[in-house]
């Protein structure tokens, strides 16, 4: 993990959460913190709902809880690999509360993907009150 992000990600003894993103193949990391009141929020939706359920079953099934190591760095399960499609290259992505960790493949893709919906104009009605 980069320097500038690891002290911020790492102040519950260098605890994280990996799980999966319920919208992208790549993973989500969490500080620990960060993550219980997501997962209580998660929680909380309908348990009749199949969708809701759904997404329970993904994000809550699949959070692990993993620490950095000396070096800063972290072991990612191998079923979360799998879901990411991480092989070598990754990509790892700030995020505000959470980084995004990405393949380089589907990273070089979703950039391709938004650079392509940027040009046409795609972009969300709420992107127009901000100034970049």
């Amino acid at each position: 993990m980069p320097m500038r992000h690891r002290d911020g990600f790492a102040a519950d003894q260098g605890l994280l959460v990996m799980t999966i993103d319920a919208q992208a193949a790549c993973l989500s990391l969490y500080p620990l913190a960060t993550w219980l009141v997501i997962e209580r929020q998660i929680d909380a939706l309908p348990s009749l709902d199949p969708s809701t359920v759904r997404i329970k079953r993904m994000l809550i099934g699949h959070a692990t809880e993993l620490s950095l190591d000396a070096a800063g760095r972290i072991l990612v399960p191998p079923e979360l690999r799998q879901y990411a499609a991480l092989d070598k290259d990754a990509v790892l992505l700030g995020q505000g509360k959470k980084l995004e960790l990405w393949s380089q493949a589907n990273w070089a893709e979703q950039t391709a993907a938004f650079s392509q919906s940027a040009q046409s104009g795609a972009l969300p009605a709420a992107l127009a009150d901000i100034s970049l």
